[in-house]
């Protein structure tokens, strides 16, 4: 029996690790976003503990701490939007890559029911092949026994 070879499976081969670089893309770029709202988050509790330590303590201490809080607020303020902006830039680069993927997913697998298909139409046709080789060996065997 012929082995099977189908053409296309170089295309699925390279669909396939098309798919692979695109996933590992998206896991990189899901731990960058990770990582920033991580930033974000500690930076928005820093702030936050600040401003409750602000409204407890001696009232003396408490006005110098709250002028050097808020000279410094405007530093703060422009990171956290910074950092924002990073996380709303990485959240859409993040939708982005994985309709890339699920696009690559539904090519790759539609490929697939390709090739199954065209494997079982060569299995059919092998196994009528066989049949109609044995039926002509068959037909050989009975003229001969029936002609001595």
């Amino acid at each position: 029996m012929k082995r099977f070879v189908w053409r296309l499976q170089r295309v699925l081969d390279i669909r396939a690790k098309e798919e692979q670089k695109a996933r590992a893309e998206l896991l990189k770029l899901t731990e960058k976003l990770a990582e920033t709202q991580s930033e974000l988050l500690t930076w928005r509790k820093m702030l936050e503990e600040i401003i409750n330590g602000l409204a407890v303590g001696n009232p003396k201490k408490r006005l110098g701490r709250q002028e050097f809080f808020l000279r410094y607020s405007a530093a703060s303020d422009e990171q956290i939007k910074k950092l924002e902006n990073r996380v709303k830039e990485l959240e859409s680069k993040q939708r982005e890559k994985i309709a890339e993927v699920l696009k690559l997913r539904r090519f790759k697998e539609g490929l697939e029911k390709l090739r199954v298909e065209a494997k079982i139409q060569f299995i059919q046709e092998q196994e009528k092949l066989d049949q109609q080789q044995l039926d002509e060996g068959a037909t050989v065997l009975f003229v001969r026994k029936t002609k001595s």
